[in-house]
């Protein structure tokens, strides 16, 4: 038998070369999913400024808040959804929710239009990535979990930043609409396509993981919903720091995504080099988790999510500090390097403490936290730089970064198997 596969007595393996072909398949699937995310980074921003005349304030920001309330939402329905019905249909569901978002924003004739898509790609990415992680988590069994979500996590970024650089391009030869977004719509096509044909159930390997889980006791085993989702988000000290580092994680993100291409045009950069800042931070982002989510099985979680969240706060400083693309680039990098070191790491803290009986569920309230950053960084930046400016905005993010690192530093404990023991 080959390392890192285990066998259950009904014949489910665990592992990643044991389910090489479904897991290949799933990384697949959600780099479609980051696609869909990428078709946005570059293009909205300045559509909002340029064909909508919305200033840099919460109002131009309200995409970014319907995407992120709604995924968030979403993400803790799509646990208990995978639960109860299975994580396959849960996939499908979430595919064809994405299908009119492309043509809405090609076509869309208000800012409500574009509201309206980022409500239903919200919901959408709420039910596609987090079912893909879940999967995931189901195929790799305890060993591999930082490796499994490593890869996951990267397919994802990747694919946003390819899309980001993809879109930057078509929007310099062809304008900002409609063209960019014809690649959302081929990937929401794909995406249904592969998942209601090819992908495969893979809740009967949580339920056999389950059967061989040391049990304890019922009370820690048979956890309501409104239990689960104290314990990860309050009482559990590794996975509410964890939470909450999610939620700044996403928060910073959505500065990213938001602030960052107002920022570089106001400082008179074009669309073409806007498009390879916004693709340089998650393609590093992306690219980097293969590393660490391999890393954090080796050495553990903890210190990876401290340094991670410390590095991003340098990074974003760097941004507020800078007036060129040099120095932007640099922080970019930086700031993708940050979030690999957290973003792969944190689901494996989730995926190592939580019970494989509420796993799922655990993963849900998690990713509603984590999610939740895209809207209160959206209503934070937003009403700053409304009121103060771009750089403001950027330097009160930086130092809520920051906090939050130092509060993973202090609160969490060591969750990986080996490191805790060790």
């Amino acid at each position: 038998m080959s390392a890192g596969t285990t066998t259950h007595h009904d014949g489910i393996r665990f592992g990643l070369r044991a389910n090489l072909a479904q897991f290949a398949l799933l990384v697949a699937v959600n780099a479609l999913v980051g696609g869909m995310l990428g078709q946005e980074r570059v293009v909205l921003p300045l559509l909002a400024d340029q064909v909508f005349h919305l200033a840099a304030s919460a109002f131009s920001l309200t995409y970014i808040l319907a995407f992120g309330a709604t995924k968030a939402a979403t993400n803790f329905f799509a646990g208990t959804l995978s639960d109860r019905y299975g994580r396959k249909p849960v996939l499908i569901a979430g595919w064809l929710l994405a299908l009119p978002v492309p043509l809405m924003l090609a076509w869309g004739p208000t800012w409500a239009w574009i509201v309206a898509a980022n409500i239903l790609l919200g919901a959408s990415q709420g039910l596609t990535w987090s079912t893909t992680v879940i999967m995931k988590i189901d195929l790799a069994g305890p060993r591999r979990r930082g490796l499994a979500m490593g890869f996951n996590e990267a397919a994802g970024y990747v694919a946003v930043a390819a899309t980001s650089l993809a879109t930057g391009a078509l929007a310099t030869h062809y304008g900002l609409r409609p063209e960019p977004f014809l690649l959302g719509a081929a990937y929401a096509a794909l995406g249904l396509g592969l998942s209601t044909l090819v992908v495969r159930e893979t809740r009967a390997h949580a339920r056999a993981e389950a059967a061989r889980h040391p049990v304890g006791s019922a009370a820690d085993t048979a956890l309501t919903t409104a239990a689960i989702t104290r314990r990860t988000s309050f009482t559990d000290k590794a996975m509410s720091a964890a939470s909450q580092a999610g939620m700044v994680n996403n928060l910073n993100d959505a500065l990213a995504w938001g602030i960052f291409p107002l920022l570089f045009a106001a400082h008179g950069l074009s669309i073409a080099r806007i498009g390879v800042l916004a693709a340089l931070y998650p393609a590093v982002w992306g690219a980097g988790q293969l590393l660490t989510g391999w890393w954090s099985d080796r050495i553990g979680r903890k210190h990876l999510i401290t340094a991670g969240m410390l590095l991003q706060a340098a990074a974003i400083a760097l941004v507020a500090l800078s007036t060129t693309f040099g120095p932007w680039a640099l922080a970019q990098l930086l700031l993708g390097i940050g979030t690999a070191l957290v973003y792969p790491t944190l689901l494996a803290v989730i995926g190592d403490v939580a019970h494989p009986a509420w796993r799922a569920r655990a993963v849900g309230v998690y990713r509603l936290w984590r999610d939740g950053g895209f809207a209160v960084g959206a209503l934070l930046a937003g009403a700053l730089a409304g009121a103060y400016g771009l750089t403001t905005a950027i330097w009160a993010v930086a130092a809520l970064t920051a906090a939050s690192g130092l509060l993973v530093a202090v609160r969490m404990y060591e969750t990986h198997p080996a490191s805790a023991r060790s």
